[in-house]
């Protein structure tokens, strides 16, 4: 969400900025304004969905692009040919990140909430959305290789707006239907699922990719990334508390009715960090990459990006459904268990050669 002090081998929290440290507390916050603000304004929901852009109000919608352009902003695009010359890291980064990673959470989905299709489908949709904006902070924190950490950020950024609504659908259409589930308790097209990628990743994706362009060429990359990317990253928390204070405000009183939707989605997504980070570690390993590859691709693996699950549950399926919520909730579980494995990981590099 915003810069990272230089890594130094450490105490990771004590490396973590004050906003990094702290982010499940200003979500949980966020989460007390939202109910706060429901509670004061009834009429809210219908201020908010006066102007809409698909079918997510236009305060939501400027908030979810706040969100996600200074992520975008700040990968290194130029980077991706390196890619060719590291083909090894490459090949264990795609099949990690879309084979495993996805299946990983089709599998938790169903089994921790099969009975509770909107739950479920969010978590899939979690799945789904590779990390491409924390996974540079616990990469540094874990001394693991910045120069990956960029060229992997940048490779599923592009691989998302191509791969995301193919596989979503294969996700929650396809497969269930193969396997014998429930595939139709959810309703939603690829189309709609295409279009909320399209929008809530293509546009910032965009805007990110010319803003890097333009400002290194015309002030050198010195000045846009310790000047320009500086200003702007803190935008991403903004973006992302102001949405949540919204989500609650709509439907607040539905979280207070059933506060085990928080137990119910931390299981399987603590399970799935610790399986996919372990798996990619070992991976890592297994092919002979050292450990600052091998740390920056287990972390690239097991993190997500919560804000495009987030808009695209918002934009197909509405600011109030269980999708979304399940979104809101991530962050709250993510960060403590990264930061776990944070340790973990530089306990590890000390026996790593061994």
């Amino acid at each position: 969400m915003s810069q990272i002090k230089k890594s130094t081998v450490g105490n990771p929290l004590s490396q973590l900025s004050k906003v990094n440290r702290f982010l499940p507390l200003w979500i949980l916050l966020s989460m007390a304004a939202g109910l706060l603000l429901g509670k004061a304004l009834p009429g809210i929901n219908k201020v908010l969905t006066a102007i809409q852009i698909q079918k997510t109000s236009l305060p939501i919608a400027l908030g979810l692009f706040i969100m996600m352009y200074p992520v975008l902003a700040n990968v290194r695009y130029e980077e991706m040919g390196h890619l060719r010359s590291d083909k090894k890291l490459l090949v264990s980064s795609l099949i990690l990140n879309w084979l495993v990673g996805p299946a990983l959470m089709f599998s938790l989905a169903w089994i921790f909430l099969g009975d509770k299709p909107e739950y479920r489908t969010g978590l899939i949709v979690i799945g789904l959305a590779r990390c491409i904006a924390m996974v540079l902070i616990w990469n540094d924190l874990a001394c693991g290789s910045r120069e990956a950490a960029a060229l992997l950020v940048a490779i599923n950024s592009i691989f998302q707006i191509v791969a995301y609504a193919l596989l979503g659908t294969f996700y929650l259409k396809v497969l269930p239907t193969c396997l014998g589930l429930d595939s139709f308790s959810v309703s939603f097209s690829t189309w709609d699922i295409t279009k909320a990628v399209l929008i809530f990743l293509g546009v910032p994706l965009i805007a990110g990719y010319f803003s890097r362009k333009v400002g290194v060429r015309n002030r050198g990359i010195h000045w846009y990334e310790e000047k320009f990317i500086p200003r702007v990253a803190p935008f991403a928390l903004y973006g992302l508390l102001f949405t949540i204070v919204l989500m609650f405000a709509l439907q607040g009183r539905a979280i207070i009715d059933s506060p085990g939707v928080v137990i119910q989605v931390a299981l399987p997504l603590l399970i799935y960090f610790l399986i996919m980070w372990g798996v990619s570690y070992i991976f890592g390993k297994a092919v002979g990459l050292p450990y600052e590859k091998a740390t920056t691709l287990a972390f690239t693996a097991a993190g997500n990006n919560f804000e495009l699950a987030i808009a695209v549950s918002i934009g197909v399926w509405g600011i109030t459904s269980g999708q979304a919520m399940v979104g809101v909730i991530g962050p709250l579980i993510e960060v403590p268990a990264l930061v776990a494995l944070v340790y973990i990981s530089l306990w590890l590099r000390k026996r790593y050669s061994r």
